[in-house]
């Protein structure tokens, strides 16, 4: 299971002077901060260097551009060498760029306090619920396109597209985080994802709150209808490090929420359709299959996105970010996220077949969450792992550095020194793939973890703590 790195947006070129949005600040760390893996990790602010054959490019996927404003400037990022032993042609480096506000970066609308609110419900398909659709794209096509909105986030003199899924009557609207980001914090007042720290993805230090930031210049989220009409929208809360975020409109009757298909539903090269504003056009239908189920992807607008990502070869480009990825049924399989370029000079190529998506489970367990409470948590086992160039990595799993006393792990009977080959049957190769497959699950649950020490395998159940 070989991660893929994660995209990053970008806008189109914006006006001298106007400051590109959705980039890190200065001396941001990235959970890949840690330590280095086989993953992708993204260098910020235009990459200066010769290239390297062994290295892959990440790319800040073009944004659509927003009426009336100018986007922001590109912005390109680099991919670290990958692990011993994987052999890759200078010609098939790919960049994972993101899909967001066109498919990449949007971040921009704050949205409101985390607090109380009304439970939410989202329709999810079993075999008693589907409907009996011809199994035709038209028809998945026709089922799905009331349920996706379009995106336009204005942040000052830059602005972007993405898209979004209609989750509810109450008007919750599932997008990525990369779409409202900085609206997010421009908005003010919201608490953030708790946990995450970026020196310890595993959780082993415990959560820290998420930063609360005030910012100026005037944000807006506007949300257009497949009727055409259009209203402003307010951000509920956001998840960096699952790329999701969830923003809200008015109640209303005529909204259509989506239906979500079970993740385990989903098979390798069964026909897929992804809906969206690509480029800034509205209601665009591509189609393809799905390529790989569980591919480890690092993505989001500062790089912590973590997950194991559906990848498919639909047409998805910049503005698709925060749309659907469904099945013949009409059902969400995925929300699109990213993708990956052969562009390597700080320009996107565009569309070359390899898309990735959040998985539906993922999406509706962190869409809830963040409707319930603002913010969300992530599972973690409660250890620290080392990087690329220790022996701490070997093509035998991933070695465990350190192992919190009181944690998940420890729990288990997990100690310094062994080597995690699988969580379930998610393979573990190096610490993104042990990331994305943790977060794969809620905290609380019951995983089976594969370790080897002192040459021999074994397998122990671990109940997941919390980040």
């Amino acid at each position: 299971m070989q991660p893929i790195g994660g995209y990053h947006g970008q806008d189109f070129p914006a006006p001298a002077g106007v400051p590109p949005l959705g980039q890190p600040s200065a001396g941001s760390a990235t959970p890949s901060d840690a330590y280095q893996s086989g993953a992708y990790r993204g260098q910020h602010d235009g990459y200066q260097g010769s290239f390297d054959p062994d290295a892959t490019l990440i790319q800040p996927m073009a944004q659509a551009p927003a009426a009336p404003g100018p986007a922001a400037p590109v912005a390109t990022a680099t991919l670290p060498k990958r692990r011993p032993g994987v052999v890759v042609a200078a010609a098939a480096l790919a960049a994972v760029i993101g899909a967001g506000a066109g498919i990449g970066s949007y971040a921009y609308l704050g949205g409101g306090a985390a607090g109380a609110n009304s439970p939410v419900t989202v329709t999810t398909q079993t075999a008693a619920t589907t409907p009996k659709l011809d199994g035709t794209i038209s028809a998945a096509a026709k089922q799905i396109e009331p349920s996706v909105v379009t995106i336009t986030v204005q942040a000052g003199q830059s602005g972007g597209i993405g898209t979004g899924v209609v989750l509810d009557k109450q008007g919750h609207i599932l997008t990525n985080d990369h779409v409202v980001s900085e609206a997010a914090s421009s908005q003010g007042g919201q608490s953030g994802e708790q946990g995450g720290d970026p020196q310890d993805p595993f959780g082993q230090q415990g959560g820290q709150p998420g930063e609360t930031q005030q910012g100026s210049g005037a944000t807006s989220i506007t949300v257009t209808f497949d009727d055409g009409t259009s209203e402003k929208a307010t951000v509920v809360g956001t998840s960096n490090t699952n790329d999701l975020a969830v923003i809200k409109v008015a109640a209303s009757d005529k909204l259509v929420p989506a239906a979500f298909a079970k993740s385990d539903s989903i098979e390798v090269g069964q026909s897929v359709v992804a809906v969206g504003a690509p480029l800034g056009l509205s209601d665009t239908v591509t189609s393809g299959i799905v390529s790989n189920t569980t591919r480890p992807v690092r993505s989001g607008t500062t790089n912590d996105a973590v997950y194991l990502a559906v990848q498919t070869d639909a047409a998805i480009n910049p503005g698709n970010s925060g749309g659907p990825l469904v099945n013949l049924n009409g059902a969400v399989v995925g929300i699109n996220s990213s993708i990956a370029s052969t562009g390597s000079d700080g320009s996107s190529s565009g569309n070359i077949g390899i898309g990735f998506a959040i998985p539906a489970d993922v999406a509706v367990r962190v869409a809830t969450q963040l409707i319930e409470t603002g913010s969300y948590t992530n599972a973690a086992l409660g250890v620290s792992v080392g990087g690329q160039d220790s022996a701490a990595v070997s093509t035998d799993g991933v070695t465990l550095q350190s192992v919190s006393a009181d944690g998940a792990a420890a729990k288990a009977g997990l100690k310094e020194g062994d080597q995690v080959t699988k969580i379930n049957d998610f393979a573990t190769a190096d610490a993104d793939g042990l990331i994305a497959a943790t977060r794969y699950y809620a905290p609380g649950t019951k995983v089976e973890v594969t370790y080897n020490r002192d040459g021999q395998s074994h397998t122990v159940e671990v109940t997941l703590g919390t980040a």
